[in-house]
């Protein structure tokens, strides 16, 4: 996940039917809120395909604070709202939506471009208007290969420039890192540049082709799965946490891991890799665009709502889509039939780019679960 808090779990299901995997029906851990599709870069991957200038029919500053108000809504304990674009500094109220959330008992984190605008003070400012915690990317282990996929000269500079003004502040850092073909081999540089700075976190998506992300080419399953591996091992030895974005079978891959060391059941689902078991796209996490619009989460394009006329709370509870979300048990194929479909339950968001049918199986994963194959574990 992005840069916020620890995962907090929400039981309760609504109504007398409780299907598999039922964790967060009451409320998402993260509601990510894209504040403005404005960013002065041209990342080759962009979910958002950002623009120079915000899009017309842009949440107005009083719409901005009503969805203060929907998140609110959830009760408490509240999502953690994780601010990102575009770019948010390209918002003038920016700091009002800050002190708006703050008011409100909000916890936020803030995932700025990393442009002019990020500067020492600016970092500063949101740090003083309550903003928890930052996450910049960084896609590769120097300024051609990181420089090349964001677009504009300088930013790879930039980016380290940026982690060192945070770890003066005092100010806690996800790095993202996009995970493609494409740079895959520079992983553990990347890994090694970043044990150099100070984070909290490393997260490492692995691309899913929307918005101009289609440019690039998503990993091969069995290369992923040995990444995973990798990643697993430098976990072990990392000074930060290292997590995976739109990369469910990661936790598959390490509970097998587990297992293979003698870890029971039980015991996998306290280590600290099952604080992530069962969140997914619509499961923990809920999006909110810059017109608006809800989705299951930034990468699964599918408009279920629009906080301008609906109510987040509700769209996010009762909404049948995201009802099947929360539902392993109605997943299709290999997913539909995996033993660690609670604790995993696949990209959502790869399914429906790949196969227009968010409840299929996640093309990602090359794990062929047995012909009897029972639920792995507990909804946590």
């Amino acid at each position: 996940m992005t840069a916020g808090q620890p995962a907090k779990r929400h039981p309760g299901a609504i109504g007398s039917v409780k299907p598999e995997g039922w964790v967060y029906a009451r409320a998402p851990m993260i509601v990510y809120w894209e504040l403005t599709n404005a960013c002065a870069l041209a990342c080759r991957h962009c979910r958002a395909a950002a623009m120079p200038n915000p899009a017309p029919h842009e949440l107005t500053t009083a719409q901005a604070f009503s969805v203060l108000d929907q998140v609110v809504e959830f009760g408490k304990p509240a999502p953690h709202v994780t601010i990102t674009g575009g770019d948010p500094l390209e918002r003038s109220d920016l700091l009002d939506l800050l002190d708006g959330a703050q008011e409100r008992g909000l916890g936020v984190s803030l995932a700025p471009a990393v442009t002019p605008l990020l500067t020492r003070g600016r970092l500063a400012e949101v740090q003083a208007h309550g903003v928890q915690a930052i996450s910049v990317s960084l896609d590769g282990a120097n300024a051609a290969s990181h420089d090349g996929l964001r677009g504009v000269d300088g930013t790879f500079d930039q980016t380290m420039a940026t982690l060192d003004m945070a770890a003066n502040l005092g100010l806690p850092v996800q790095v993202n890192t996009l995970v493609s073909a494409e740079n895959a081999s520079e992983i553990r540089q990347i890994y090694q540049l970043l044990t150099t700075k100070t984070l909290m976190r490393w997260s490492l998506f692995f691309l899913i082709s929307v918005g101009r992300g289609t440019q690039l080419t998503e990993l091969a399953p069995d290369p992923a799965e040995q990444l995973m591996l990798d990643l697993i091992a430098l976990s072990h030895e990392a000074p930060f946490q290292v997590r995976t974005t739109e990369a469910m079978s990661f936790r598959r891959v390490a509970a097998q891991a587990l297992a293979r060391q003698g870890l029971t059941r039980e015991q996998i689902a306290e280590t600290p890799i099952a604080q992530s078991f069962g969140i997914r796209d619509g499961n923990g996490v809920v999006f909110i665009s810059h017109q608006g619009e809800i989705t299951p989460s930034g990468f699964l394009p599918v408009v279920l709502g629009n906080v301008k006329n609906d109510r987040l709370a509700t769209v996010y509870q009762e909404h049948p889509t995201m009802l099947d979300l929360r539902n392993p048990g109605v997943f299709k194929g290999r997913c539909g039939r995996c033993d660690f479909r609670l604790w995993c339950g696949g990209s959502r968001a790869r399914a429906h780019a790949w196969t227009g049918d968010l409840l299929a199986t996640d093309p990602l994963c090359p794990y062929i679960p047995p012909a009897d194959a029972a639920p792995q574990g507990e909804a946590l």
